[in-house]
């Protein structure tokens, strides 16, 4: 007799390519000729914020382009990180901060709950902990799942994950 088969749905960023991120933009910031004396820095708080402070608005922008590009080489999904908007900061500075979208929202599910009912596989689908677990008999149908979900155009970046 076959077992349950499952695996869960998440969002989430690569805390350690999100490291390696931020550093190349710092490094990138230190070494860039039109940064010379400038008071750009990145901070990252180790949970959900990075904040930028540069001297001007095209120094944010070149800032937040340099941060996007770097997490897109190291694989991390540019819908998981929320710009927010530039506000004056002290000592003639500029501030924005990059918020991470981590896990699923409970009022975010219901697309995904929907596309799941949809394909009438014999799958259930269960929200728990900002993460949705499918289980079913058939492993085949869990495989067809994780492909249409793959299809959907989703605000957050989805991985699935704990496949067993």
């Amino acid at each position: 007799m076959p077992t349950d088969a499952s695996f869960d749905i998440v969002s989430r960023v690569d805390q350690q390519e999100l490291d390696n991120a931020l550093n190349q933009t710092r490094k990138e910031i230190a070494g860039r000729f039109d940064f010379k004396n400038s008071k750009t820095t990145v901070e990252y708080d180790g949970k959900k914020v990075i904040t930028i402070v540069s001297d001007d608005e095209l120094k944010m922008k070149n800032v937040v382009d340099m941060l996007q590009s770097k997490a897109v080489k190291r694989g991390i999904d540019l819908k998981s990180l929320e710009l927010g908007t530039v506000e004056p900061a002290a000592g003639d500075t500029v501030r924005r901060t990059v918020t991470l979208k981590t896990g699923i929202p409970k009022d975010k599910i219901k697309p995904l709950m929907d596309a799941i009912k949809d394909m009438k596989l014999k799958v259930n689908a269960q929200y728990q902990d900002d993460q949705i677990r499918v289980s079913g008999k058939n492993r085949d149908d869990l495989q067809k799942v994780i492909a249409r979900l793959r299809t959907l155009s989703y605000e957050l970046p989805l991985q699935f994950v704990n496949y067993r």
